[in-house]
């Protein structure tokens, strides 16, 4: 069997025989395509120079249901969600399309003809002109498990669309899997499509090495879409917050979107009236609740109404992004966007989502706002809090780059302001979260005061004390702590940052703390008030 310049693949993959009732949906991923991939599950009768030495044959319909074929058609129309490609069971559309970049995936239990593997087709068929089928044979996968039977359709017609398989290498170049099987457990366990994904939720195009050597990269997306007469689909939204962003009403509606390139963001704007509870929640498209099928891994940016970033929510172990926090009264953007996570980059981290959200209740504290400057080699903040109920705590905040934040100090009684001397030297960013008597919470605006000159000690030391010990530390250290005869009290470690030692049942009197770092050891007398 050959045609001038192209190999047959076979994706190996054998299971026991059995099969089900059958019946036909007829749907569509995107009908105004002209490219098409036909799901044929109703059986076909061959007649190819290509198969079988040139002798027609015929084959059986799938025996999958009716759920089960919609199952398959969703998994494989959202591989294929970032192409201009209509992914289709009705055979008139595929018929409707140009010969040349068409083809149809025969799904079938007739397997005999073709032993030992789970599927076949061959590389570049798509536009052969001449109605050439690939085949996934569907009592060899699982058997009709709509996960594996779906994944095949797709690794099918990526050898038809031009791919080889994506193998894996260890470290000194030595092949340790034709068929890449991915990496992970879980939701976001990934395999690429033309390796063995079958047993792994997250699959997806990839540009990775083939069995032809470690070095043979294979850049699924730039040969899926030049070589074939269709590329990505139409961008849906700006990628830019400065350029058009979409209007996002908080309005509980849905906003749909697809991520359709490894460089795609879609850009969104919304404003809040009032300082309030905020809910969003961008789901990647899959078939179920648990987002299995899913194929892309989301990412948002957050960015108030000056531009400036105030959060990315890329959680590590989930597929969605889950937004519940108070925001204040303004404008804000947001940037959605491919993620990678622990077991794959974002390269194939490509197709559809959609964004919900809602607006809680008006809050009690109405307003927050947050001051500072630099006195010698000491920040002085303060602040000032409209609420119609009281306050419980205020936390103050630092940060070296505006985005990520750490506590810098708790208060509970009705101060209004906060002066310490910071670890770093470097400018920081401030603000205050505010948390009322009923646990809601809200930031203030976000200051940047200048660093300070760096002549002090690494460890600064409260030594006149009423109840507790603050140490502001450069870096990580232990420390030990004596009463004047030499008694140990305590011992520990402490963080970079503001720390607390809790001195409340000790007697007043004078005590010793010892300080020990890789740069520096240090002694203060400490005095109980």
């Amino acid at each position: 069997m050959k045609k001038p310049s192209i190999s047959l693949i076979l994706l190996s993959m054998a299971f026991l025989v059995s099969f089900n009732g059958f019946s036909l949906p007829v749907l569509n991923s995107l009908p105004a395509a002209s490219a098409t991939i036909y799901l044929d599950f109703d059986g076909h009768n061959v007649n190819s120079a290509y198969w079988k030495g040139g002798t027609p044959f015929s084959c059986e319909s799938s025996g999958m249901t009716d759920i089960q074929i919609t199952e398959v058609f969703k998994r494989v129309a959202e591989d294929y969600r970032p192409f201009d490609i209509n992914i289709t069971t009705d055979e008139s559309k595929f018929l409707a399309a140009p010969l040349s970049k068409r083809i149809r995936i025969v799904i079938t239990p007739t397997s005999g003809w073709f032993t030992g593997v789970g599927g076949v087709s061959f590389i570049g068929s798509f536009k052969w002109g001449d109605d050439t089928p690939a085949f996934v044979f569907s009592d060899r996968l699982g058997p009709n498990s709509p996960k594996m039977v779906a994944e095949c359709c797709s690794h099918e017609s990526g050898h038809a669309v031009g791919l080889s398989h994506q193998s894996k290498y260890d470290g000194t170049c030595n092949l340790t899997a034709t068929y890449n099987e991915g990496e992970g457990t879980g939701v976001n366990a990934w395999a690429p499509i033309m390796g063995n994904s079958y047993y792994r939720n997250m699959s997806g195009w990839n540009d990775g090495p083939t069995p032809y050597g470690c070095t043979n990269i294979q850049d699924n997306l730039s040969i899926i879409t030049s070589q074939n007469g269709f590329t990505y689909r139409t961008d849906d939204y700006s990628n830019d917050i400065n350029n058009t962003p979409a209007v996002f009403a908080i309005s509980g509606a849905d906003i749909a979107g697809v991520i359709s390139t490894n460089t795609d963001k879609d850009a969104f704007n919304f404003t809040i009236s009032q300082n309030s509870i905020l809910h969003i929640n961008i789901r990647p498209y899959s078939i179920d609740a648990s987002y299995q099928g899913a194929n892309l891994d989301v990412k948002m940016s957050l960015y108030n109404s000056a531009r400036e970033l105030v959060r990315t929510f890329d959680p590590a172990d989930a597929m969605d992004v889950v937004v519940d926090t108070v925001l204040s009264t303004g404008s804000y953007y947001m940037l959605v966007d491919g993620a990678g996570n622990r077991n794959v980059n974002d390269y194939g981290s490509l197709g559809s989502y959609a964004i919900s959200s809602s607006g809680g209740g008006i809050l009690p504290i109405r307003n927050a706002s947050l001051k500072g400057r630099v006195e010698k080699s000491k920040h002085t903040l303060s602040w000032n809090i409209l609420s119609d109920e009281p306050v419980k705590l205020i936390s103050v905040e630092s940060s070296t780059d505006g985005t990520q934040f750490i506590t810098v100090n708790t208060i509970t009684d009705a101060s209004n302001n906060f002066t310490y001397t910071p670890a770093q030297n470097a400018d920081l960013f401030y603000r205050i979260k505010v948390t009322s008597s009923f646990n809601q919470t809200v930031y203030s605006n976000t200051i940047r005061l200048k660093g300070i000159d760096d002549t002090r000690k690494i460890f600064t030391v409260s030594t006149f004390i009423q109840n507790e010990i603050s140490v502001n530390a450069d870096e990580n250290y232990q420390y030990r702590l004596t009463d004047v005869k030499g008694n140990s009290i305590a011992r520990g470690n402490g963080q970079a940052g503001y720390n607390k030692v809790d001195m409340g049942m000790q007697p007043r009197g004078m005590y010793i703390m010892q300080i020990f770092c890789n740069k520096q050891q240090q002694t203060e007398r400490i005095i109980k008030q």
